[in-house]
């Protein structure tokens, strides 16, 4: 009997803002029965903005920086949507996105941050803002090698001499100080001297900014920004290869053409952090502007309103009271000098030392600890009394989604030989390659497969793409052009509304994949089950015999169009092991169709989709079907990023050790030759001319593939060599 709670309803979090990452955390520790929760950001990290000019100066790396969202929706049970924001209808409750269908809500709440970008001739082209963090950082990242490769002179120019421009300035002086080049940075200020600190901080400032040779132009007024330059009025120009722009808070621009109550450009809230007049809107951070309390722009705010956001949020999805947040009126400043020494700030008062670097250094730590150091997902403990057996048997790691939940492939093969052979007429070939055959009576061939997969991420139309792809993939590897597709989805448990949103979502995705295939969605079959799963049965045509498995021929070279890794890179996230950048790169590339790749392997001798019984499984399945051996040069086999990282960890998925069994081979022992892939790439068997002009055709359009392996006469197991 089922007997989870349904969800009701939808709450979605707009950005990943540091409040937004809080509340991530305490819906994890907490979560509400019944509500079902999303976050929406353009990328899987945010980066901490109390760290920005550490990891500028080069004290912290960029994964020290970066907050990690993807693991911390895993945590609270959220679904995770990489992509932005560019609209909000609050009549039909939608919020509208670059890259999708809306996504509905119940109830929202928006964390977006700021920009630095400004309203100056030339900046668009030549200059980077200092926020959104992320893109200025690895703007500098690109910079500062840029310096170091001796490609670029180290000018730099900074707009505006507040807080952010001056520590800015310093930690890019120290880390080109440090890449042994001799900084030649300007802050320029349009007012008559450093602003946004008192006259003691301010004095410590310029000096700590004149030891490291950065000058300081006041009462500035700029024209425009050329590639190399930054253009004054009355004042000489100021070279710079770099130019960035840190005067003052910009709202983002999609929100000044909403019908938002706005303040200058920022979502005007009360005090229960409910934008005015909406009680199913939150607002919150830098995006928002409290009339009842006003603030500069700072983090801190953002990070003490998170609990009386939290606590909001669940009040009103429940009928509860709700809080007021009642922000201090003075905070302490920490700025950092560029060097492992900083200066704080309060009540007019500053001081400068090491030691406050430190202080500093323990505090922001402190903070991303507190994100990172979540519970792991362990396995259930057994009772202490069970059948025979359960103890041998029982997963040492949970059941991976994807492909890593497959049955093994001995299982299968031996049901299969048990089963009838009886076959109608038309059947060509049956059990035992991607897909049936079936022989068209007007001559032609159509293929037919099915496949499903059990959810391995929460955001149903980006697991929609990724199934789609992968039921394509039998299709495409036998050269068979997709015709229609009938879909099977499980939902979890939830409301009429939810069910309506949510397969809203999965048939925009399915219509999207299908339609670029040159398929068309024709129906399917929905059921409520325990969790998401998302499968399809797919039809295709082909004039000639299709491609098979078994004609495979000796001196054929192994042509893979896609890295292998995924297995390990999905299994690592329930461990709590996997970055975000790795786990958000391996599912763009499994998400993307494979139609043209096929075209251009469409002549191969053999060919297969590399999925479920990993890359050695499928090069055993072309070998034994076309009486070949096989050997797999291991170092030509491309990863994704991470994987081997992972790997060598000892992270795997749940059907590693029955693909080792399976496929034994010799040679070189590597897990990831055996790692079940998602989506997969194609895997073609094609003589050794054809093979490089194969690759040589798919880097024209834009696609990736590579020779990873031959066949020759005999039999036995593969060689990894």
């Amino acid at each position: 009997m089922l007997a989870t709670i349904p969800f009701t309803r939808d709450l979605v979090l707009v950005g990943g803002g540091h409040a937004h990452a809080l509340v991530l955390r305490k819906w994890g520790m907490n979560p509400l029965p019944g509500a079902r929760l999303t976050l929406i950001n353009p990328g899987p990290t945010a980066p901490y903005t109390g760290m920005l000019p550490g990891h500028i100066a080069g004290h912290y790396s960029r994964d020290t920086l970066e907050i990690d969202l993807m693991r911390l929706a895993r945590f609270a049970g959220a679904r995770l949507i990489l992509d932005s924001a560019t609209a909000i209808d609050r009549g039909a409750k939608m919020i509208h996105l670059a890259g999708r269908d809306p996504v509905a809500y119940d109830i929202a709440s928006i964390d977006l941050g700021i920009t630095a970008r400004m309203d100056i001739d030339g900046f668009d082209a030549h200059a980077v803002g200092a926020k959104p963090l992320d893109i200025y950082a690895a703007k500098w990242r690109g910079f500062l090698e840029d310096v170091r490769q001796g490609r670029s002179a180290p000018t730099v120019a900074v707009i505006g001499g507040g807080v952010a421009g001056c520590e800015l300035a310093m930690a890019m002086a120290h880390a080109l100080h440090s890449a042994d080049a001799t900084p030649d940075i300007t802050v320029i200020e349009a007012g008559p001297d450093i602003s946004g600190v008192g006259s003691s901080a301010r004095a410590k400032l310029r000096r700590a900014m004149h030891d490291l040779g950065i000058t300081i132009r006041t009462d500035a007024q700029i024209t425009h920004i050329l590639d190399d330059k930054v253009v004054l009025s009355q004042q000489p120009d100021v070279a710079a290869t770099l130019c960035v722009g840190a005067a003052g808070a910009f709202p983002h621009s999609w929100i000044a053409q909403t019908d938002l109550p706005l303040h200058d450009g920022f979502i005007v809230i009360d005090p229960d952090l409910r934008v005015k007049g909406d009680p199913n809107l939150f607002a919150v951070g830098d995006c928002a502007h409290m009339p009842f309390a006003p603030r500069p722009k700072a983090g801190v705010f953002a990070v003490r309103a998170a609990p009386v956001l939290y606590h909001n949020l669940r009040a009103v999805l429940s009928d509860a009271t709700l809080k007021p947040f009642r922000p201090q009126k003075s905070y302490l400043k920490l700025i950092s000098l560029g060097r492992k020494s900083a200066m704080a700030e309060k009540y007019g008062g500053a001081i400068a030392a090491p030691l406050l670097w430190r202080w500093k250094d323990r505090i922001d730590r402190a903070f991303m600890n507190k994100l990172e150091d979540l519970p792991v997902m362990r396995p259930t403990a057994l009772p202490a009394v069970v059948a025979r057996g359960v103890k041998d048997d029982a997963q040492s790691a949970p059941l991976c989604g994807g492909c890593g939940a497959k049955v093994g492939n001995t299982v299968l093969q031996q049901t299969l030989g048990q089963s009838s052979q009886t076959r109608h007429g038309d059947v060509v070939t049956g059990a035992g390659d991607d897909a049936a055959i079936l022989r068209q009576p007007g001559g032609g061939f159509q293929v037919l497969s099915t496949d499903h997969l059990r959810a391995f991420i929460e955001d149903p139309a980006r697991m929609t793409r990724i199934a789609a792809v992968h039921a394509l993939g039998d299709i495409w590897a036998m050269g068979a052009k997709p015709q229609v597709a009938l879909s099977s989805i499980i939902l979890p448990r939830m409301s009429a509304p939810l069910q309506q949103r949510t397969l809203a979502e999965i048939n925009a995705a399915a219509r999207d994949v299908f339609t670029q295939a040159g398929a068309s969605v024709v129906g399917g079959h929905t059921t409520m089950g325990a969790e998401l799963t998302i499968g399809f049965t797919v039809t295709g045509t082909r004039q000639d015999m299709p491609i098979t498995v078994a004609g495979a021929q000796a001196g054929d070279m192994l042509v893979l169009t896609r890295p292998i890794g995924a297995g390990v890179i999905l299994a690592a996230p329930m461990a709590g092991t996997a970055p975000a950048r790795v786990v958000a790169a391996a599912l763009d590339t499994m998400a993307q169709p494979q139609h043209i790749a096929a075209q251009i392997l469409g002549a191969a001798h053999a060919m297969t989709d590399t999925t479920g019984f990993g890359l050695a499984g499928h090069v055993q399945a072309i070998c034994d079907a076309s009486g070949l051996r096989g050997e797999i040069w291991r170092d030509k086999v491309p990863l994704y990023e991470g994987a081997r990282a992972l790997s060598d960890a000892g992270v795997h998925s749940s059907l590693l050790a029955a693909n080792i069994a399976d496929a034994p081979t010799i040679g070189i022992a590597d897990p990831l030759m055996h790692d079940p892939q998602t989506a997969g790439g194609l895997l073609a068997a094609l003589p050794p001319r054809q093979a490089r002009e194969a690759i040589d055709a798919l880097q024209a359009q834009g696609l990736e593939g590579w020779i990873i392996g031959t066949l020759s006469d005999g039999t036995g197991p593969i060689k990894i060599s």
